[in-house]
């Protein structure tokens, strides 16, 4: 169905523009139901900071038969559809920090401006210079007709603080264009479903467009009825969510949070899930299929006391590796972001694929990865980079080992992945040996 008579359907049955965002991602009135070869390709990229603990990280073989380490354990469900890339490195120097260019250059792949931000004991910096991964693919699927979608990305945060510098900020429009993650759950819902009240009196969404719901399913397929129903259940649960932790809030906040009001760290596992289960059906609706995911920021520092301990993160990121306790409270935050990670590759292994055979985690790779690789020496090189899940024609299940790869040379083989042959990306001096080597 064109894009022309996708508006003839909405203007016949008279809806509202409420009602949109249930229906116009539906297989049978989108664009991809017009594509001769509908198959879908997704990505999202998720970040935590200060590095990983290496032995407690990285597995010793390479190859199919390796085994995981305590931080990956929470993932060996999915071995099988997984990748670990070993030695892929973080080659940008420049102005900034070891922090700031980590984060900055993460997804662009270039450098940053000269600027007057201070970072640690290097020389300051500026924003980066060119776009990043996630909107080079954002900005190639949006230019064709059967992978458009009404959003093109969306960038989800988990605790990241209000500054906007290059410590806050990977994703990136374009030179000088940062773009700022919603860590505000209700912000996010109100984004993709509209805009609510305030917390304590949130305003059902599936009651205002009800009628307009009712004939929508008169017309559809039995499938896209099914669709349907999923998705106001999901939107339902959400509003039940939402509103029991208004009623938390009232209890022992005066005034009443308004929405827009970032989370603290305290609030981070219950903000994940929500986060995590808004990118799930974003994505089984077809509004987007490209998605950022991003934990506080470049060496944030939260304090996850529901793991047992007061420090936070990056305090305890530059212990040295003789502590021993600091070691073993290290590998347990690292431990729950793959945690996080599992519960991400969980949801969408469930959810079928609207329109199609098996699950959104078929056609999608989630890339884990953080600005440093080990938080007490600030290097950025051998960054964590972790691949799960499918639609890219990676050959999954392995662990592999690269000599000093740059990082540009993974975000071309992605953009190759969903046919996209860019000859660069980034700085193109650490392109010139083209996509990394053996992912096929």
């Amino acid at each position: 169905m064109s894009l022309t008579s996708r508006r003839d359907f909405v203007q016949q049955l008279g809806l509202s523009s409420a009602a949109l965002p249930f229906v116009l991602s539906l297989p049978s009135l989108s664009r991809a139901a017009a594509d001769k070869s509908p198959r879908k390709q997704r990505l999202i990229v998720m970040f935590s900071p200060n590095g990983t603990i290496m032995k407690n990280f990285w597995p010793k073989e390479t190859g199919e038969k390796f085994k995981l380490k305590p931080i990956m354990q929470p993932l060996a469900k999915y071995q099988d559809r997984m990748l670990m890339l070993r030695g892929v490195s973080d080659l940008v120097r420049g102005d900034g920090d070891s922090h700031m260019r980590g984060m900055s250059c993460l997804l662009t792949g270039i450098e940053l401006f000269p600027g007057n931000i201070q970072g640690g004991s290097h020389t300051p910096a500026g924003w980066a210079k060119g776009l990043s991964i996630d909107q080079e693919l954002k900005n190639f699927f949006q230019s064709r007709e059967q992978s458009r979608t009404r959003f093109g990305s969306l960038e989800f945060g988990v605790a990241v603080p209000d500054r906007a510098n290059p410590w806050t900020r990977m994703v990136y429009a374009g030179a000088n264009k940062p773009i700022a993650p919603i860590d505000d759950p209700y912000q996010m819902f109100a984004k993709l479903y509209g805009k609510v009240q305030d917390r304590e009196s949130l305003k059902s969404i599936l009651d205002d467009v009800r009628e307009d719901l009712r004939k929508v399913r008169d017309v559809v397929s039995k499938e896209d009825r099914h669709l349907l129903a999923e998705h106001e259940a999901f939107v339902r649960q959400m509003e039940k969510e939402f509103r029991a932790d208004a009623q938390q809030k009232l209890a022992v906040d005066a005034p009443v949070q308004k929405p827009g009001v970032k989370t603290d760290h305290a609030d981070m596992p219950k903000t994940s899930k929500m986060q995590i289960d808004m990118i799930v059906n974003s994505m089984a609706n077809d509004m987007t299929r490209v998605a950022t995911l991003q934990y506080t920021r470049s060496d944030g520092g939260a304090r996850m006391k529901w793991l047992g301990f007061d420090e936070g993160h990056h305090s305890l990121s530059h212990k040295p590796d003789s502590d021993k306790t600091s070691q073993e409270k290290l590998t347990k935050i690292n431990t729950w972001y793959c945690q996080q990670l599992a519960y991400l590759v969980e949801r969408l292994d469930k959810t079928p694929e609207p329109g199609g055979d098996g699950s959104l985690l078929d056609n999608t790779m989630i890339v884990w990865t953080n600005e440093l690789g080990k938080g007490n020496s600030h290097t950025l090189e051998n960054i964590p980079f972790v691949l799960v899940g499918g639609g890219m024609d990676f050959r999954m299940g392995r662990s592999l080992k690269y000599k000093r790869a740059a990082h540009n040379r993974l975000w071309m083989s992605i953009a190759h992945a969903v046919g996209h042959p860019i000859k660069a990306f980034g700085n193109p001096n650490f392109c010139g040996a083209g996509p990394l080597d053996d992912l096929t």
